[in-house]
């Protein structure tokens, strides 16, 4: 068996967090009298990206993403709130949707009798905990290690590193990690010294640059690489 760890990333790989998403936005917003124009999706949507770009280059804690998203969104718009309050809110719907990637459950459960799996996320730990519970997957990793957890996000080598220290037997030489982001996931686990396989969920047919070891465009395509 040429792999022995398999390190899933959770949102976009396993869940369908643009789902989730599109459910919880749409009620946090109109709970505090805003309809969620496109106008006002593309705002936050903007806003959040370039918050967690500085959060994944470590340039901004967790908290100051979490707490300043929606603030900053309405103050676009002309409007002072209070940040913390809206994401408080945000978190509980968004913890209510569990919805898999097709074939995820299954696949997982599948592998698991044969394989360790684990995963490596930058999400709000509380909720993906809650996430995984509820979307079917309990039972299916050895350990689900969270950014907020750790105190270090991906693609920051001191994420991976307390990866390696707290799985038994870890060796890089037998590690396969699987996820969506070409930043978090396919460059952090590169220069961490992984194998890494990325998950084109959104079947980008320009591909060519994405420097991952592997290229799928759903997860059943994933045994077809352990298979060799």
């Amino acid at each position: 068996m040429k792999y022995r760890f398999l390190l899933f990333d959770l949102d976009n790989t396993l869940l369908d967090f643009d789902a989730n998403e599109a459910q919880a936005l749409p009620r946090v917003f109109a709970s505090h009298g805003v309809t969620l124009t496109p106008e006002v999706l593309a705002v936050y949507k903007k806003i959040n990206r370039g918050l967690w770009q500085d959060y994944e280059a470590g340039r901004l804690p967790m908290e100051d993403v979490l707490n300043t998203r929606f603030a900053e969104t309405m103050r676009h718009f002309g409007r002072e709130e209070d940040g913390a309050a809206w994401e408080s809110e945000y978190r509980r719907y968004l913890g209510e949707g569990h919805t898999p990637i097709p074939g995820a459950v299954e696949l997982c459960r599948a592998l698991s009798a044969r394989y360790e799996l684990y995963v490596v996320t930058n999400g709000v730990a509380e909720t993906q905990r809650r996430r995984i519970h509820d979307a079917g997957l309990d039972g299916c990793f050895g350990a689900v290690f969270n950014s907020e957890s750790i105190g270090a996000q991906k693609p920051s080598q001191a994420f991976f590193d307390y990866v390696f220290a707290h799985i038994d037997g870890f060796d890089k030489r037998s590690a396969l990690l699987i996820g969506d982001s070409v930043t978090a996931d396919i460059e952090g686990g590169r220069r961490a010294g992984l194998t890494t396989c990325w998950f084109n969920k959104k079947g980008i047919s320009d591909c060519s640059e994405i420097p991952a070891d592997y290229k799928i465009n759903s997860l059943a395509e994933l045994n077809g690489i352990l298979e060799v």
